[in-house]
């Protein structure tokens, strides 16, 4: 049981040649021991020198991967015995942790090379995505097994809701005891990298959500780390002020302490250096830039705004192209912003006005109050001039929980396979999907998953099958959004403009282009009303004939759809007018060959 010094960087347990070196940060402590496999889990064995400026190390030669261990910190009376701040894989989030050796196998890996307007998001929570036994929690493993469902609808980046270790085995994922190790009962780090992998072999991208606007607050080792704390509060990786209380708990890490600074920078590397992953999504980052999440000065975190800004502008540099997003939620461009115009720097934001205007239109019962002038402002905003700076999506975990259902259960609630609620709910996919911006769908909505979100109620992926015309639905929007076909570039540009806004009969139509002319300019058509409306006026952009691409009304979706042909529009070359059939509550999508 040798002890010797060397020189290592890093903090945590690191694995070298020479054993393992541990270091941990404790700058109220009077003596540090590590204990654990190594030495029969002696408390007193092993001591951590000092360092300096709160920090202790020690070097343990037969200290191995896999063993499992523990610091013992003590300060004063107290005797505290704490998980690793950085550690990368525990027993559970009160167990112990787990020296951790990276040697994932990458092979040939590639990354996929997805350009941001090519982005189609399907968030999932792996939790109960692919759920394979009864009354537990789903995993990596199993969620990987429906990776070529995801290739088939087409989507290109999966956001994985946060997998670290939390309190047990079912959660949101919002209330991380450990940010730097993988939850447990998803199978660990090693899980997570092979389905980035498989993920990535597929040319599907992966999106990780972190949580920095708070911790726990149960089963947090970090509360109190080293015994220190102020006002009862949380220590030294805590604000022991006012400003540690946020709506999850008085758990906001303190900002300003160059320590915790580090400590989160450091973790949003791991995942792009080591994991990685393609993008990160930070979740409420209003809540890091003030006490209460609002643009109000008095209660303003400017260490916050430091932090965001100096974490993406290094990302920004070292790893170019991946996607930065934030749920801000208060429509602000400073947060897209570039760091030379002095914003947070963030590649886009999910897009709050989208979402509440477009929800409302569905799920009126009355179409006397859908108000297509809220689509319309749905369409045109964007922040900073740049569409692809937003995130767009009708269904997403705070949407489907939190007091709300899915789009479908809000319509027609206990009967989601309603007509009317299949119909205005799969209206808002295809609208979702031919808006200028980054689409994002949630887990289950193209199955026609009922109810709510819940951490522990799995995706009922028999819906597959009895749903698939759906499925098939939102299968053809996305190649249409993709271009796949090479007739329907104007989906992925930057350009929209209303050509329709009628709010007496309900019909909303726009034109969407990238460069414009043939096989690009790509007119929608939407009618939200319950009335069939044969004949109706359409201002298309130019002579010629206009083919159908897409009737969310057509019968090989559903069985009970079809309420009117529809055709092809040809606009004759002294007009640019033509006269379109539209079925109730459907989409219609219309562009020209190239030749």
């Amino acid at each position: 049981m040798m002890e010797t010094t060397v020189d290592i960087q890093g903090m945590g347990a690191i694995v070298h040649a020479d054993g393992v070196f541990f270091r941990v940060w404790a700058p109220h402590a009077d003596k540090v021991f590590v204990t654990g496999d190594f030495n029969g889990w002696n408390d007193s064995a092993q001591s951590l020198e000092q360092e300096g400026n709160g920090y202790w190390g020690l070097n343990v030669e037969n200290a191995k991967p896999g063993q499992q261990y523990k610091y013992i910190i003590h300060n004063g009376d107290m005797v505290l015995y704490r998980n690793d701040p950085y550690a990368r894989h525990l027993t559970s989030s009160v167990g112990n942790t787990i020296i951790y050796k990276d040697e994932f196998n990458w092979g040939r890996h590639k990354f996929p090379h997805i350009a941001w307007n090519e982005l189609i998001i399907y968030e999932i929570h792996i939790g109960s995505f692919n759920v394979k036994h009864d009354g537990t929690p789903g995993s990596f493993a199993a969620a990987a097994e429906k990776i070529p469902y995801l290739k088939k609808l087409g989507v290109t980046a999966v956001e994985i809701m946060p997998p670290y270790e939390f309190p047990g085995g079912f959660s949101w994922g919002y209330n991380p005891s450990h940010p730097f190790a993988i939850e447990a009962d998803y199978g660990g780090p090693d899980a997570l990298k092979e389905f980035i992998k498989k993920c990535h072999s597929n040319g599907i991208a992966v999106i990780l959500d972190i949580v920095f606007n708070h911790f726990g607050p149960g089963d947090l080792d970090l509360w109190k780390f080293d015994g220190w704390s102020e006002n009862d509060r949380g220590g030294i990786y805590f604000y022991n002020d006012d400003r540690s209380i946020t709506p999850w708990g008085d758990t906001r890490p303190d900002y300003g302490r160059s320590e915790v600074r580090q400590y989160l920078r450091d973790n949003v590397m791991m995942w792009l250096e080591e994991f990685h992953v393609d993008g990160l999504r930070f979740d409420a980052t209003s809540y890091i830039t003030n006490v209460n999440g609002e643009r109000d000065p008095a209660t303003d975190l400017p260490e916050g705004h430091t932090l965001l800004k100096w974490i993406n502008s290094e990302v920004t540099e070292k790893f170019p192209g991946k996607i930065l997003i934030a749920e801000d939620m208060k429509n602000s461009t400073y947060v897209t912003l570039h760091h030379e115009d002095d914003g947070l720097g963030f590649s886009a934001q999910w897009d709050p006005g989208f979402v509440y205007n477009v929800r409302d239109v569905l799920r009126q019962s009355d179409d006397a109050h859908r108000d297509m002038h809220r689509l319309e402002e749905a369409l045109n905003f964007r922040f900073r001039g740049d569409c692809f700076t937003r995130v767009v999506y009708t269904e997403s975990h705070d949407e489907t929980a939190n007091g709300k259902s899915r789009v479908a259960e809000e319509i027609m609630p206990g009967d989601v396979n309603n007509w009317y609620a299949v119909k205005r709910s799969m209206q808002g996919v295809a609208f979702v999907l031919t808006t200028p911006g980054i689409p994002m769908l949630f887990q289950g909505q193209l199955l026609n998953q009922g109810g709510w979100f819940k951490d522990n109620e799995p995706i009922n992926w028999k819906n597959s099958e009895t749903n698939k015309g759906l499925v098939a639905m939102g299968r053809d929007l996305v190649h249409l959004r993709r271009n796949l076909t090479g007739v329907t570039k104007g989906l992925i540009g930057q350009h929209a403009r209303v050509l329709v806004c009628d709010n007496e009969k309900k019909i909303f139509a726009y034109l969407r282009w990238s460069d414009g002319g043939k096989g690009d300019e790509t007119v929608v058509i939407m009618n939200c009303s319950n009335q069939l409306i044969e004949g109706y006026t359409i201002n298309f952009p130019a002579q010629g004939e206009w083919k159908l691409r897409f009737n969310s009304d057509w019968e090989g979706y559903r069985d009970d759809f079809g309420a009117a042909p529809v055709l092809d529009a040809t606009v004759a070359h002294d007009d640019i007018n033509a006269l379109v059939n539209l079925p109730p509550y459907s989409t219609l999508i219309f562009s020209q060959d190239q030749s």
